[in-house]
């Protein structure tokens, strides 16, 4: 085997960014845009155009059906029919861009469409460079009433929605605020609910920022509490003083001893409304010597995928939980339960069919590529 971990392909996530005519979907994009902390970000807007942004200069322009910018992107009409196939044009790897030319893809539907046609698109896909990123329902605060009235369908979408944002919170009197907020989280089940004002959601909530500094695998520590201390100027600065960061809570482990697959599925299996994202990758000791298995969480989705370890590197398992009203030390007590008593030359063979049924088969294009 080689001394080096073998590279599959960079999973990208695809966020699907959902909600009626005026809820503020496209305000969140570009505050996405111009807030990512440089983060490339590719987009699928309104059904019509896909581009890919390598810049947040162009937010703003986004609404149109195509955008025309100075640098080569992709400028085409598409449909849905036609998704997987512009998917696979945005994370194709380019003399260009490089493997890593795009963080990840957000795609604002239509203020009619039908978000769970493009959640189950995106999860039927077959490219092998990008992973669910989770469905954000954009509610309006002031016409939540009149939209769930002349749009019953919005109960559903808030029932399958992985993250809920109820937006213009600052145009309704806070009585009202707080009977809205309540509604939304009856409807929207398990999901996450963030009040916003102009949509300003810390991007961290959706997707990981490109860090300033190393990143440990896949996760941006540093990054991910940067609202934490200080501001960084400008309108960032604006943001702070909103306490964007006070909508939610992120919880950070890290074990030396392996995790107990079978705990560890029980714990994720339980996982308490509210925990939007968990990230990270776990080490299961004797039940699988060979590798350690990355953590991709969104919402209700769940994914596993086995990595080879490198010899010499440090066995440890690291994680990052974020959500909206999640009780912190709480989960950081039952993460830590899940790890093994004591360390174990051998291990029951059946104790990782929990966490197999999450391990998505390898794609005939990965196979040859083994």
């Amino acid at each position: 085997m080689s001394q080096q971990r073998q590279e599959l392909p960079q999973q990208i996530p695809v966020v699907v960014l959902a909600g009626f005519l005026g809820s503020g979907k496209t305000t969140l994009l570009n505050h996405l845009l111009y807030h990512g902390g440089g983060t490339r970000i590719g987009a699928i807007v309104n059904d019509f155009g896909s581009i890919e942004i390598d810049a947040m200069a162009v937010a703003g322009q986004l609404g149109d059906s195509t955008v025309s910018l100075g640098n080569g992107c992709l400028c085409c009409a598409v449909d849905a029919s036609e998704l997987d196939e512009y998917l696979d044009r945005l994370t194709r790897p380019s003399a260009r861009n490089g493997i890593g030319g795009i963080d990840v893809i957000v795609i604002e539907a239509s203020g009619l469409a039908e978000p769970q046609e493009l959640v189950r698109m995106v999860l039927a896909s077959e490219n092998p460079r990008i992973v669910y990123g989770g469905l954000v329902e954009v509610v309006d605060a002031v016409e939540f009433d009149t939209t769930r009235e002349q749009h019953p369908e919005l109960d559903r979408h808030l029932a399958i929605a992985d993250l809920v944002v109820v937006n213009k919170a600052d145009r309704v009197p806070e009585g009202e605020h707080r009977r809205v907020l309540e509604r939304v989280r009856g409807l929207a089940g398990g999901a996450a609910v963030v009040p916003a004002t102009y949509a300003r959601v810390d991007p961290e909530f959706l997707f990981d920022c490109r860090p300033t500094r190393e990143r440990i695998g896949q996760l941006s520590f540093d990054d991910l509490h940067r609202y934490d201390g200080g501001s960084t100027g400008g309108d960032e600065h604006d943001e702070h003083d909103g306490h964007l960061h006070s909508a939610y809570d992120s919880v950070s482990v890290e074990s030396e001893v392996p995790l107990d697959p079978r705990r560890l599925m029980v714990f994720l299996d339980s996982r308490p409304e509210g925990l939007y994202r968990i990230k990270g990758y776990v080490d299961f000791g004797a039940a699988d010597t060979r590798n350690r298995y990355t953590v991709h969480a969104v919402g209700r989705f769940l994914r596993f995928s086995p990595e080879p370890w490198v010899p010499g590197e440090p066995r440890l398992s690291r994680l990052v939980l974020i959500g909206a009203g999640i009780d912190a030390p709480r989960l950081s007590k039952e993460l830590a339960a899940c790890a093994q008593d004591a360390p174990h030359t051998y291990a029951d063979e059946h104790s990782m069919w929990g966490v197999l049924r999450y391990v998505q088969e390898p794609s005939d294009a990965e196979r040859d590529a083994g």
